[in-house]
């Protein structure tokens, strides 16, 4: 896409889970305008504060920013309009880079680049590992949590996935939820319910799938969808504070500020 025929100001990220909807929602505030893109069955597990949401509901709020499904590019410019965010099933992201956006932010997380190049667009950034900067994105933001998280890495890669959850209060695989067997996820409670160790949160199959640990759950997989056993499904929050299942973590609200960071940088630079 020639430099010169970009739309200034407008991002379209790929993927629209809870990581990638703390970025939307901070450009967002930050006066840009945000084109989200999902696959047709999104399978965000922080669904209260996830933007792909509206995949099955038409619509979401996160934090008073509001997100609406569309089926076009046009249908986008729409809701731009309104000051709220498209939300379209678009997963090649092919419908939304019609748009000509200055910026195309790679948010799937998948580990490895599912087809983002940086010829996409002006600026294209990716996301945790699986990218490299200068090679098939401008510039990495860093996803681990630590002392790096949040850099903005415009040579190299990311740091590699170490597959283990983040602790919270002691807890780390624990506070996972995994499918039991292969089939459709029936859940027997809503994200912000406290859960009680043992319990059966869900059940697939016939098998239920127990709470490893006591707290509130902080995010499930939406009911019906198919799973494979040992799929992460949801995950329980041992602080027990329901307002942290309502509103974006510290993690992505510090990967978003690298996102920022790098869009400024590049405009500077320009």
């Amino acid at each position: 896409m020639p430099a010169d025929r970009f739309v200034p100001g407008l991002v379209v990220i790929r993927g629209a889970g809870d990581l990638a909807s703390g970025v939307a929602y901070r450009l967002h505030r930050a006066g840009l305008s945000v084109v989200m893109t999902e696959i047709p069955e999104p399978r965000a597990l922080r669904r209260a504060v996830s933007f792909a949401s509206a995949v099955y509901d038409g619509q979401i709020a996160v934090e008073g920013v509001e997100a609406r499904l569309v089926g076009s590019a046009r249908e986008a410019q729409s809701v731009l309009s309104q000051g709220q965010i498209p939300v379209l099933v678009d997963p090649e992201a092919s419908e939304a880079l019609s748009l000509s956006p200055e910026v195309l932010v790679d948010a799937i997380l998948a580990k490895h680049n599912l087809g983002t190049r940086i010829d996409m667009a002006p600026l294209v950034i990716g996301l945790g590992p699986g990218f490299v900067a200068g090679v098939d994105v401008h510039a990495v933001i860093e996803t681990n949590r630590g002392h790096y998280l949040g850099r903005v890495l415009t040579s190299g890669s990311a740091e590699p996935d170490t597959g283990v959850p983040g602790t919270v209060h002691g807890y780390a695989r624990e506070r996972v939820l995994r499918s039991p067997a292969d089939g459709i996820l029936h859940s027997h409670y809503r994200i912000g319910d406290r859960i009680e160790a043992g319990a059966a949160v869900a059940e697939v199959a016939g098998q239920p799938m127990l709470a490893g640990i006591s707290g509130v759950l902080r995010g499930i997989l939406h009911d019906g969808l198919t799973v494979r056993a040992g799929e992460k499904c949801g995950d329980v929050d041992p602080r027990g504070r329901v307002e942290y299942c309502m509103t974006i973590s510290d993690k992505a609200l510090a990967i978003a500020g690298g996102v920022l960071e790098a869009i400024l940088r590049a405009r500077h630079l320009r």
